[in-house]
């Protein structure tokens, strides 16, 4: 149980760097005029690692004492935040990330519009993310940095 929660806090990092580079591989080629392999990559491995964070996540929640639903659960910010907030915010995220790789690549003609969906559905994901995550200076919900 403790290497699955290391694995989903160390993991984070990873996948939020792959994000950002997805987001600033975008930004920078939606002028060039082609999508790469290269860019094909990034977005995937962006997606698949969030995935993997989502599953982990999921044995996670299934398994962890942070997500009890006893009587007045809602009421308390920590039951609350685990039993529900982190868990849709980052089901938001990671289902407009892939549902935007999945446009971008299937969907649309353009290069230009490709990179901007993207650039796009990546950066809200990221946004999203970014406010579920437990940080550890979140007071009652903070948890390690890694």
């Amino acid at each position: 149980m403790n290497a699955l929660l290391h694995a989903h806090s160390g993991l984070r990092w990873i996948a939020l760097i792959l994000l950002v580079l997805a987001i600033f591989n975008a930004i920078k080629s939606q002028n060039s005029g082609k999508y790469l392999k290269k860019d094909k990559m990034i977005n995937l491995f962006s997606m698949v690692f969030l995935h993997i964070q989502l599953l982990i996540g999921l044995v996670l929640y299934f398994t962890s004492t942070k997500v009890t639903f006893v009587d007045g659960w809602m009421k308390e910010p920590l039951t609350r935040f685990y039993g529900m907030e982190h868990l849709i915010g980052m089901i938001i995220a990671i289902i407009l990330v892939t549902l935007g790789r999945s446009k971008a690549e299937k969907k649309l003609k353009g290069s230009r519009d490709k990179h901007r969906k993207i650039m796009v559905s990546y950066t809200i994901g990221l946004i999203l993310i970014l406010a579920f995550i437990p940080w550890p200076f979140r007071e009652a919900l903070g948890a390690n940095w890694f």
